[in-house]
């Protein structure tokens, strides 16, 4: 198959090529898991902003540049390619914005938008507790009605930016006698808010990607709920969505690993070869990730024709996951013992970044719901299938 682009779509692609050879940083930023690089990322999202780059789909007026999805998958090729910084407010621009868009308040929209777009809030996620994984319906958090205000108690965990986030979005459950789904509110909140106690959470590589955080009383004001009181599950599973289908995982992200994966392949080739298994799985890995930029094409040009993403999503989050997970396994494969060397490592190169990636990878069959209960999902919804 053969991509063609409209003369508006090319001149937008060298536009983007063009500010980006001109404003990329000129040494890579440090972790956004640390103070120094969470204040780096920050500066650069600011800078995307100033040109409408920090969130091309929405409206120019809410500090976006009013692209459209192709647009926006031609942003992220020539945002990938060009090894441009990770997006510390991912959390925000991709999952909570389009929430926002779809449920949000007029007030709303123009209260918190413009200033995720210039990275002046940058956005946690508040969805797992201790007893409530994957299964978010056994959320336990509560947030009790109090005049013009929701008093939270409870606590969240596995929350991805927390530690030095300015916001918080989430689920709590506003009706005590509810079960499950039911009586679930989404709430917005600061996480300077009196009551709030952030820990940080170290992952592999020893940084503070996670956190939990406890909630002792906190008030919320009720113009910070997203929907009517109970309907958070409904705009809760619009989250996901976003999360499992197209924003959260461009497919330019993966296709760039793919590259770089048969660039490390042929200059290991002569060891490489020794395992026929790993070139098979180089050519599968180039194959998957241009195929799921493909399909993301035709799903984008659904979308514009007026169609939706429903429980497909699901299938995409698996999808993505996986092939993660094989690009970084496969590149393990191939440095052999130097792949186990740290970033920071005398004699490690850019071999890190392959470690920094196969670490997180691991995670990607498990957040955004497990790919376990995504096909539960595919068997119940998209095939009609009986539970179990």
């Amino acid at each position: 198959m053969r991509l063609l682009y409209t003369e508006k779509q090319n001149q937008f692609r060298a536009e983007v090529r063009e500010w980006l050879a001109a404003n990329l940083p000129g040494q890579p930023l440090a972790s956004f898991d640390t103070p120094e690089g969470f204040e780096q990322h920050r500066a650069w999202e600011r800078k995307l902003s100033e040109k409408g780059f920090s969130a091309v789909t929405w409206p120019k007026d809410l500090g976006g540049r009013g692209c459209d999805l192709i647009e926006w998958l031609i942003f992220e090729e020539e945002y990938w390619a060009a090894g441009s910084p990770l997006r510390v407010n991912q959390n925000g621009v991709f999952l909570l914005a389009p929430t926002l868009m779809e449920y949000g308040t007029p007030e709303q929209k123009a209260r918190f938008l413009p200033r995720m777009a210039t990275a002046e809030d940058i956005w946690a996620q508040g969805w797992s507790e201790p007893g409530a994984g994957s299964d978010m319906a056994a959320i336990r958090s509560r947030a009790q009605r109090d005049n013009g205000h929701y008093v939270v108690n409870g606590q969240k965990v596995w929350s991805t930016r927390a530690v030095w986030a300015d916001w918080i979005f989430g689920l709590f459950r506003t009706d005590p006698n509810s079960q499950r789904h039911h009586g679930l509110t989404f709430l917005l909140m600061p996480l300077k808010t009196p009551g709030i106690t952030i820990r940080p959470i170290k992952q592999l590589n020893g940084l503070p990607g996670f956190a939990e955080i406890f909630f002792d009383d906190v008030k919320v004001p009720v113009e910070n709920r997203i929907g009517e009181e109970g309907q958070g599950w409904s705009i809760a599973m619009a989250t996901a969505g976003f999360e499992r289908g197209l924003m959260l995982r461009s497919p330019a992200r993966f296709q760039q690993t793919a590259r770089q994966l048969v660039e490390l392949y042929r200059r290991h080739r002569e060891e490489a070869d020794a395992d026929p298994g790993i070139r098979d799985a180089v050519i599968k890995s180039w194959m998957d990730a241009e195929a799921y930029a493909l399909a993301t094409y035709r799903t984008a040009c659904r979308l514009a024709k007026g169609g939706h993403i429903g429980a497909e999503a699901s299938t995409n989050k698996i999808f993505w996951s996986e092939l993660d997970l094989l690009m970084h396994e496969t590149a393990m494969r191939i440095l052999g013992a130097r792949g186990e060397l740290m970033p920071d490592a005398a004699d490690g190169g850019d071999i890190g970044a392959w470690l920094d990636g196969f670490l997180f990878s691991l995670a990607g069959p498990i957040y955004a719901g497990t790919n376990e209960i995504q096909r539960n999902i595919i068997a119940e919804r998209m095939l009609g299938l009986p539970r179990a």
